[in-house]
């Protein structure tokens, strides 16, 4: 792995160069908040970002697609969301959400559509700085060693550079002028000066050793009904989650002899139609049960088949749900502590 100089002024140039390999995807502001979306202007990508609304699975697997045609004759799939992307801007903690779905979608059971737009997209990642809402320092995701075809860390006045792949070395032979083999000791000190005040730089800690034993422990608290009755039921946790992967299918037929389409859509199992059978037949009606299946994936499940919990600390369950209800909050809940959120607040209001 070799680690390259590249001066601040020559990032847009470098841009410049590869866009014409791809279309190049990276954060940008939308209202006071920021999303992942093709660059038509480079002076429009942010830098200082700590979080994007809808992380980067969404242009592995958008958030609805057809996946194929069908008639009486048989089917022909459809491949034509998938293009060639250069994602740019991505951090740590989504670039480890993005190897938890190579996990789930290409290991076992081989996602043609995901491993497809995987194959076509290259990560070129960027160094964050946390805030109030982060603890990806806890899920051991804020350091990156893989899953990245270049890396850029942000030192101020100029960028240190991973080359992670063969394919973000043709990147950098691109433009080989703009990047310096060279780096001098006071390049190294100043990156060792930024890691260290990064790490620092935490205010949110969370214990998941603990988690999976106080999920077994706690299954029947009190406070997962409390949860229940305050959450909305919008989905919104399962939207915004790097990790989150769940799907629903379903087929739109057209009158006229014209072919079908099987759409795929995400899902989330904190929906009440998730859990719905034939009949109407509901086993997670309660609110209360979809949270803990929620959280038992999260904090509980996956860490039993895959040694680390499904969570990579990014802070979205925290800045997006209105409720309260998020990974930190259910966590302080698990270890005893006293909860400060509306979900909370809400459950001492009705018991007065």
């Amino acid at each position: 792995m070799r680690i390259l100089k590249l001066k601040k002024a020559d990032l847009y140039r470098f841009l410049e160069v590869i866009y014409k390999e791809a279309d190049i995807w990276a954060p940008q502001k939308k209202g006071d908040k920021f999303v992942f979306d093709r660059v038509d202007d480079f002076s429009k990508i942010e830098l200082q970002t700590t979080r994007t609304i809808i992380p980067p699975k969404k242009i592995m697997v958008p958030p609805m697609f057809n996946m194929f045609d069908f008639n009486e004759a048989g089917y022909k799939e459809d491949f034509s969301h998938i293009s060639k992307k250069i994602l740019f801007g991505i951090h740590p903690c989504d670039i480890h959400g993005l190897l938890t779905l190579d996990k789930l979608f290409i290991q076992e059971y081989p996602d043609p559509y995901y491993m497809g737009a995987r194959e076509k997209t290259l990560i070129l990642g960027l160094s964050c700085w946390p805030d109030e809402h982060c603890f990806c320092k806890s899920t051991r995701t804020n350091i990156i060693e893989e899953g990245y075809d270049l890396f850029f860390t942000d030192l101020d006045e100029f960028f240190l550079v991973w080359i992670g792949s063969s394919q973000g070395d043709d990147l950098v032979k691109l433009a080989p002028d703009k990047f310096d083999e060279n780096l001098s000791d006071k390049d190294i000190q100043a990156y060792i000066r930024w890691q260290n005040d990064k790490e620092k730089a935490f205010k949110t800690e969370i214990d998941f050793v603990t988690m999976p034993d106080l999920m077994e422990l706690k299954y029947k608290a009190p406070f997962w009904q409390e949860a229940g009755d305050a959450c909305l039921a919008c989905g919104s946790c399962s939207m915004v989650c790097p990790t989150c992967n769940c799907y629903n299918v379903a087929d739109k037929t057209f009158l006229g002899g014209k072919p079908g389409k099987r759409i795929r859509t995400w899902d989330s199992c904190t929906l009440p139609e998730y859990s719905e059978v034939a009949g109407g037949e509901n086993f997670r009606e309660d609110k209360s049960d979809r949270l803990k299946l929620w959280y038992t994936h999260k904090l509980q499940a996956y860490v039993s088949k895959y040694g680390k919990p499904s969570c990579v600390g990014c802070g979205r369950c925290i800045a997006t749900c209105p409720v309260g209800i998020n990974v930190k909050t259910i966590a302080r809940a698990l270890e005893g502590e006293e909860v400060d959120a509306f979900w909370k607040k809400m459950s001492r209001e009705v018991t007065k």
